[in-house]
């Protein structure tokens, strides 16, 4: 699916860690980063998210959310979290409908894997919409933090 900035972000409920439904409604009224990757436990996703967890207070003290999504198990994802003490929610998207909503699914990655989270972010506004989107083709590479930075701080203005 191609998305655009400006338009309606796409619904949606998962999993957290903690066995709980979390829906993307729950949070209007906040600015919310949506960080996509490839696989817990894996050397790029740890170095992603752990400096996303080491700048979180850049994120709370403008009132928005981080949510870590990926394809696997909420009980891989709880191992994860708390191996690396991630102060965020990890979401499943076990089914892979909500990777696939956002364009953000491999159809075919490494070592014949299939239906595989890309690496991507995107920030829903407060009301909604989107505002960034950033799809990496290359598992290896981390989402531009400069310019995702930037413009929640906009946002938050």
């Amino acid at each position: 699916m191609n998305l655009t900035i400006g338009q309606t972000a796409p619904e949606f409920t998962l999993y957290n860690t903690d066995k709980n439904k979390v829906s993307l409604s729950g949070f209007r009224g906040k600015n919310v980063l949506l960080l996509f990757f490839p696989q817990a436990f894996t050397s790029t996703c740890t170095k992603e998210l752990c400096a996303v967890r080491d700048d979180i207070n850049r994120y709370s003290n403008i009132n928005a959310e981080v949510l870590g999504i990926s394809v696997d198990s909420v009980f891989t994802l709880n191992k994860y979290k708390e191996d690396q003490q991630y102060n965020f929610p990890l979401l499943s998207d076990f089914n892979k409908e909500v990777s696939a909503l956002y364009g953000a699914l491999y159809t075919d990655w490494i070592l014949d894997m299939k239906g595989v989270s890309k690496r991507a972010a995107f920030i829903v506004d407060k009301d909604g919409n989107l505002a960034y989107a950033e799809v990496l083709e290359n598992a290896g590479e981390i989402p531009d933090f400069a310019a995702i930075n930037e413009k929640i701080a906009a946002l938050s203005a």
